[in-house]
């Protein structure tokens, strides 16, 4: 049977890795945990209570963290889970199926890694659009075959060899939970995103301030069917709209001597 390897990427995360572990126990081979340097609450202790494996590691990007997860994790398989996530009880008997069915003659041979579906909550209410579901990760992979691109700053994805596999098990995403909470959020992803394209060679143009706001509030609202979340989904759209001008904006500020 093939081992399995939960790696989780933290910083204080006190309030969300109790539930985490809880929602993980029982299903992996070993749990890690990479802690990020700065983390300064109660993680590591709740971490170890669990019987998770620690690493404490200056930060430096999502992907580097996510590749120095790869190296500590000792299993053939590593699922990938943040402190905010839980593994919903269909994911966890699919994975033990795939641990069970990997070493069989001609079965997932050629699988290197498997997209998740996951379930957003936003202020306690599951999205039904926008973007926000199904919103597969690829977050199960095989752990030789698999790096991250460290200059993917925000939404990184893994690279792997092999077919990739979808799961029908959900992660549940406790996302977002207060508006400072919200509006903090993406203005990190708006300035991790001003600065790829930066690395790009991209610049602002004075069209990005009312071309990418509209484009992007139609997708998510229409195309994605954000309408269907009533009040909260017009209100997201609207609000991650309004962050593409932030975006260009830092963007701006990033290209000034």
């Amino acid at each position: 049977m093939s081992t399995l390897s939960i790696a989780i990427i933290a910083r204080d995360e006190e309030r969300h890795i109790g539930a985490c572990l809880e929602s993980i126990a029982g299903v992996a081979d070993e749990v890690v945990i990479v802690l990020d340097a700065r983390s300064r609450d109660r993680t590591e202790a709740l971490g170890q209570t669990y019987g998770a494996r620690l690493f404490i590691e200056p930060w430096q990007s999502y992907p580097a963290q996510r590749n120095r997860a790869l190296e500590r994790c000792r299993s053939d398989w590593v699922l990938f889970v943040d402190a905010d996530e839980r593994l919903t009880p269909e994911l966890r008997h699919e994975l033990r199926t795939i641990k069970a069915e990997a070493d069989q003659p001609g079965n997932r041979q050629n699988i290197g890694g498997y997209w998740i579906p996951r379930y957003n909550q936003f202020f306690g209410q599951v999205l039904r659009g926008g973007g926000w579901y199904p919103d597969r990760q690829l977050r199960l992979v095989w752990r030789t075959r698999t790096r991250y691109d460290e200059d993917q700053l925000v939404h990184e994805v893994a690279g792997h060899e092999g077919a990739a596999g979808t799961l029908n098990g959900h992660l549940l995403h406790i996302n977002i939970e207060c508006l400072g909470e919200f509006w903090q959020k993406q203005t990190n992803y708006a300035l991790a995103e001003a600065r790829m394209l930066a690395r790009a060679g991209r610049r602002t143009r004075w069209r990005n301030f009312v071309g990418s706001p509209l484009r992007e509030f139609w997708r998510r609202y229409v195309r994605l069917g954000g309408w269907r979340d009533g009040p909260l989904g017009f209100f997201l759209c609207a609000s991650l709209a309004w962050f593409e001008v932030v975006k260009y904006s830092f963007l701006l500020l990033l290209a000034l001597p």
